[in-house]
């Protein structure tokens, strides 16, 4: 008879795993620094395998990867800023730890990351590092990760309404910070017109 155990491990790793580049690509963005992006997948996998029992299959498990993501996020964000000496991981034991690798060292990136990377100007970058975190990560939904409204709504926890606003807010930030260079890039722009 098999294990139900093991036969939950073979489903989380099939379907689970695949998506760990775009969740570390995400939490790249967020965090802006790689060894914080890599601890924020890992606790978020963590999380999700001992909550597998709770997915509802066939449902969209991107997003609910992506919602575990975002609170443990706010959670560690917030605990950090009560305790800057203490991390989600700092508690698990050595033994815990074990020798193994990060699965997100060993990961390429994912297609989202490559093509942020690759953007024609760093100034790009730093206009989306520059917008605050509540409409970056709506943007980053959105743009890079193109979850609609709806399941942004649900990863967030926030109305669809809210996130729609966000969005509009973020992107009017990013044109914003975006027109000079637009204009030194030669879109055409004349001093003083709208980016549209």
């Amino acid at each position: 008879m098999p294990n139900p155990k093991s036969e939950s491990l073979v489903l989380f790793e099939a379907q689970a795993l695949p998506l760990m580049p775009q969740l570390y690509g995400a939490a790249l963005r967020w965090t802006r620094n790689p060894s914080d992006a890599e601890d924020l997948v890992q606790e978020t996998f963590a999380k999700a395998f001992n909550a597998w029992a709770k997915f509802e299959q066939g449902t969209n498990l991107k997003a609910w990867l992506f919602r575990i993501m975002t609170n443990t996020h706010i959670n560690l964000y917030n605990k950090r800023g009560r305790d800057k000496a203490k991390t989600a991981l700092d508690d698990l034991e050595d033994w815990q730890v074990g020798q193994g690798e990060s699965l997100t060292a060993t990961r390429s990136k994912s297609a989202e990351l490559e093509a942020l990377d690759n953007l024609p100007s760093q100034v790009i970058r730093d206009a989306l590092d520059q917008i605050p975190e509540e409409f970056r990560m709506v943007v980053y939904y959105a743009i890079v990760e193109g979850l609609p409204y709806a399941e942004i709504a649900g990863v967030m926890d926030t109305p669809v309404g809210t996130v729609m606003s966000r969005l509009h807010r973020g992107k009017k930030l990013l044109k914003t910070l975006l027109s000079e260079y637009a204009v030194q890039e030669g879109y055409g722009l004349e001093k003083g017109a709208k980016l549209e």
